[in-house]
């Protein structure tokens, strides 16, 4: 019996070793653009669609100030709002819209949770949620994306080989934000504030009912303030790491 258990407790060891092994190969990008070549400087703003609502004091405040932004879409948030993407569409000049995946499932090829959310678990599976994504843009009449960033912005580097060999870069970024959405108005605010030349912001813009969305808006009016320029990730040279643009 002694034994047993001992073999017991030995395969558990080797599992959890296993699983560990697997969670420590995951990386988080990060993405600079190329800096301004004069003035107080330059900033990238994404914003990610992953499902839920269309927070629209964050809508309305971009096309209120003229701030250009790069909005990741998911295909499940894109059938929850039309509305909102008929308003970036509209305006061509300051929302590019690009792909955050079929269902918001976390771009790594081994089966663990990311924040508590399951990760795709294969490679195939990788390749859906990728390929699903840039579908479901196609269908409503968008131009293809050129970028992707997958859901808790947690990658296998497998993974990020794959999305690269579909053609995709893959966005990091350099200031987040809102921290998930969940921090307070004040910290978001002080956090997309501080930002500087060459950085870019994410940030989430599928949270109504968040302070943060709150925050969002006062960080970047701030910026404004300062006269910083935005650009969007089409019209910057972004560069990452971990082989995400290059």
């Amino acid at each position: 019996m002694r034994l047993l258990q001992r073999h017991l407790c030995t395969i558990a060891m080797s599992l959890v070793a296993v699983c560990s092994a697997h969670a420590a190969t995951l990386v988080e990008p990060t993405l600079h653009i190329k800096p301004a070549a004069s003035g107080v400087g330059r900033v990238a703003l994404t914003l990610d669609a992953c499902d839920g609502q269309t927070d629209t004091r964050i809508l309305s405040a971009l096309v209120e100030n003229k701030i250009p932004a790069t909005i990741f879409v998911t295909g499940i948030w894109l059938k929850r709002n039309a509305a909102a993407v008929e308003i970036m569409r509209a305006h061509p000049d300051l929302f590019e819209l690009e792909n955050h995946g079929g269902r918001h499932i976390p771009a790594v090829d081994s089966p663990q949770k990311i924040y508590g959310i399951k990760s795709a678990g294969s490679p195939d599976a990788v390749l859906a949620e990728v390929e699903s994504g840039a579908a479901a843009l196609a269908r409503t009449g968008e131009p293809a994306p050129k970028w992707f960033r997958g859901a808790t912005a947690e990658y296998s580097p497998s993974a990020i080989a794959m999305i690269r060999k579909l053609g995709f870069k893959i966005a990091g970024f350099s200031i987040n934000g809102d921290g998930g959405s969940l921090l307070g108005a004040k910290e978001t605010a002080r956090r997309i504030a501080a930002a500087k030349d060459g950085d870019v912001i994410i940030s989430h813009i599928n949270q109504p009912t968040h302070a943060a969305g709150e925050g969002v808006v006062q960080g970047l009016l701030a910026l404004k303030a300062k006269g910083v320029t935005f650009v969007r990730l089409d019209d910057a040279d972004g560069t990452g790491n971990h082989g995400t643009t290059d």
